[in-house]
């Protein structure tokens, strides 16, 4: 008898008169608009207007929603075009089933081009939104979750996962739950390049290519846990192949670009002017704004009076007075 484990949903889609609502694609929304939203802040933490990142998006996310699927079926084909399968079913995205190498490849198309319409940096961008992606991914995984899929090995630790369905025609029992450990993976991952971003002041894509080798860092260790059936290369799965090698270019960029390209983008928006310092929030970046208050004067003194009148004009204002003092 288990003390202890996480339990799985009892249905993965609520339905609202006609209108299915699926834990999966709420799990891929709710990733996005929150990788929206903080992506935004730190755009225009780094210079940019507020709004471009939501623009870019526009162009972003479908095609990261295509190139993950895309890479999904093309790793897993035989789900969808063998004997007996369904190739339609290759189209029904919310079934899950999206490949994050896709959705980055892909995506970066989509950012690529929006990006150009605006005369952006697209290094800049994905800099900004680094954290962010890592973050939605975090949210994304419990879509896992919802369909009880791509669960680790059988385990009777406290925190084991109760899948009770199993896609694929698995066996119901205890299992690691990997979505969970990649979740709380992906959230140290946007921690660590937030602070790797402050202390060395990462630019020209690195801080993205930080995020991609410390991802695979924690995806190959799932990977390895991981039973559902992959394709094999030399004896192992085709994702952790996938991992090694992104990871090798992820740190071979970090260096190259380090020495190519030192520093980081001044400008990352023309146009754009960046939010005054937060940590000296009193300090104005409108030059007209500062003023000398050693040049300032008071409107209800007199000209020729106290200091501010120029000591050759003294004794002429100051009339006879000022001869008998002599």
């Amino acid at each position: 008898m288990e003390l202890a484990y996480i339990p799985s949903p009892s249905v993965g889609v609520i339905h609202l008169g006609p209108l299915p609502l699926r834990g999966y694609a709420f799990c891929i929304i709710v990733g996005v608009f929150v990788a929206v939203w903080y992506g935004n802040k730190r755009w225009v933490a780094r210079g940019g207007r507020s709004g471009t990142v939501a623009d870019i998006a526009v162009w972003a996310v479908p095609f990261g929603l295509v190139g993950g699927r895309l890479y999904h079926v093309v790793t897993d084909p035989e789900l969808y075009f063998e004997k007996g399968e369904d190739w339609v079913n290759a189209f029904k995205i919310w079934e899950g089933g999206l490949g994050i190498w896709g959705a980055v490849a892909l995506g970066a198309v989509g950012a690529w081009i929006g990006c150009r319409r605006r005369g952006i940096p697209l290094a800049a961008w994905a800099d900004a939104l680094a954290p962010a992606v890592a973050i939605a991914q975090a949210i994304g995984r419990w879509g896992n979750w919802f369909n009880q899929e791509l669960y680790g090995k059988p385990t009777h630790v406290p925190w084991a996962l109760h899948i009770t369905n199993p896609s694929g025609g698995g066996t119901p029992g205890y299992y690691h739950p990997t979505f969970l450990y990649e979740s709380l993976w992906c959230l140290v991952v946007a921690a660590l390049v937030v602070w790797a971003d402050r202390r060395w002041q990462l630019g020209h894509g690195r801080a993205f290519a930080l995020y991609v080798a410390l991802y695979c860092v924690g995806r190959g260790g799932t990977e390895y846990l991981r039973v559902d059936e992959a394709n094999h290369i030399l004896g192992l799965r085709l994702n952790l192949w996938t991992v090694m090698v992104m990871f090798v270019l992820a740190v071979l960029y970090i260096v190259l670009s380090a020495r190519l390209r030192p520093g980081r983008e001044s400008v990352v928006e023309p146009g754009a002017h960046p939010d005054p310092d937060p940590e000296n929030p009193e300090e104005s970046t409108d030059p007209e704004e500062s003023t000398d208050p050693e040049e300032s004067t008071d409107p209800e003194k007199p000209t020729g009076a106290g200091d501010s009148a120029e000591p050759g004009t003294r004794a002429e204002s100051a009339g006879p007075a000022a001869e008998t003092a002599k």
